[in-house]
């Protein structure tokens, strides 16, 4: 009887209540408030510790070949440098690129605008609407614009030296967390199995980005050259860099050489353009590379476009790029690393990770059965009336370490996915 009350009152405590949602949500909301105040150090900060752990690989390499894990930090973070260097020349180059030549195309903007109007007024729509409906589009914003953001990049310097600055100290950091890790996969080894899976993640994320704006960049070089676009180049690198915002990339690498090949070589240009970039970057960044990505980081479609939207809210424009990672982040914490939030995973992950969630969890229930076993053999009525030990797993012994040992304990053996406790190790 005891012990059917105890299972009774476990499986009522599992359950959240409305008092525990809202305290959740409360929470959650302050976070997205505090790190929306700080996102001037968040993001910068959050955007260097997934360039080092990303290349963390290059730097293991180095070290098995027999160069000082020191030397093999510096070489990375050298190599890092050197690409984010080249990056912001090229995007801050083809801005300036663009401040420049948009105002020769003026004229003939205006003279494409003037001949819009004259056609749409053939079927009866009213010339005075339709000029207070586009005269607010100007090409002269437009560069007004650009000029805005090349200011923009160069007054962020101070983002960009703190970008700079945490990967120098992380990298340095990282050539001895050996022990740091043992010590956390002990005492937590579900966070540590999350963040491991976090890294893992992050870094697949990166490498498959940029292998695919990489693709997508010197295919429309290509095309744009073929079609006859002028400023092939600036298209290029915009479209490598737009290839980094999920979903929405796709169109904010279209609508700038579209409107050149407009003003340049007129609607049927244009037209190539829109299709061109349809039929490779629609196929290679909305089809392709999404089926990549969910298979590489587990997340939905929908999720990626969500945390899009909802991380350039938080932490402004650089939010749009670690939309995929942050969203990783708080998955990893608020979710993987709780075995009881783990059932939130189903609404988050693609159907191809769920069939992995799966196999694994099929795996660890065929991993207790001999513990049953050995249960059912002691008696059947112990077997049949202490039911929560064979849940919890293992018993782990309870020194002096306290209280928080033995809550680690439980939480490594609440664990629904096998090798929890053993990935961090390995």
């Amino acid at each position: 009887m005891s012990h059917q009350s105890g299972t009774d009152v476990l499986e009522v405590s599992s359950r959240p209540s409305l008092q525990t949602t809202a305290l959740v949500l409360g929470g959650l909301t302050i976070a997205a408030v505090g790190l929306h105040f700080a996102s001037s150090i968040i993001a910068p900060t959050f955007f260097a510790l997934t360039l080092i752990v990303s290349a963390r690989p290059m730097q293991m390499w180095l070290t098995r070949h027999r160069v000082h894990p020191m030397v093999a930090a510096i070489l990375v973070l050298l190599f890092l440098y050197v690409i984010l260097v080249a990056l912001v020349i090229m995007l801050a180059m083809s801005v300036a690129r663009l401040v420049t030549e948009l105002p020769a195309y003026s004229y003939r903007f205006q003279a494409i605008y003037a001949d819009l109007i004259e056609w749409l007024s053939q079927f009866g729509v009213d010339e005075q609407t339709l000029e207070g409906v586009l005269g607010d589009f100007d090409l002269n914003r437009i560069v007004g614009l650009l000029g805005t953001v090349l200011e923009g990049m160069s007054s962020a310097g101070g983002q960009a030296a703190l970008l700079l600055v945490v990967m120098f100290f992380l990298a340095i950091d990282s050539t001895n967390v050996g022990r740091r890790f043992e010590l956390s996969a002990s005492r937590r080894p579900n966070l540590t199995a999350a963040l491991t899976d976090f890294v893992t993640g992050v870094r697949k994320y990166w490498i498959v980005a940029t292998v695919f704006g990489l693709i997508v960049a010197v295919l429309d070089v290509i095309a744009l050259s073929i079609i006859g676009v002028p400023m092939v180049l600036v298209w290029g690198v915009l479209a490598f860099v737009t290839n980094y915002i999920p979903n929405v990339g796709f169109v904010l690498g279209l609508i700038p050489p579209a409107l050149i090949a407009l003003v340049d070589g007129g609607v049927s240009q244009m037209i190539w353009v829109i299709v061109t970039y349809s039929v490779l970057n629609f196929t290679v960044q909305t089809i392709i590379q999404p089926k990549v990505t969910g298979d590489a980081v587990g997340l939905s479609p929908v999720v990626s476009f969500l945390s899009l939207t909802f991380w350039t809210l938080v932490v402004g424009p650089l939010g749009a790029i670690l939309a995929v990672p942050l969203t990783l982040f708080a998955k990893a914490i608020l979710v993987d690393a709780h075995p009881e939030s783990r059932w939130i995973s189903a609404y988050l992950v693609t159907d191809a990770e769920a069939r992995k969630q799966l196999a694994r969890f099929r795996v660890s229930s065929t991993d207790d059965v001999p513990a049953a076993d050995e249960e059912a053999a002691a008696g059947p009525d112990r077997a049949e009336s202490d039911p929560v030990p064979v849940a919890a797993g293992p018993a782990t012994p309870q020194g002096a370490a306290g209280a928080d040992d033995a809550a680690g304990a439980g939480e490594s053996g609440e664990s629904d996915e096998p090798g929890d406790g053993a990935r961090p190790t390995a």
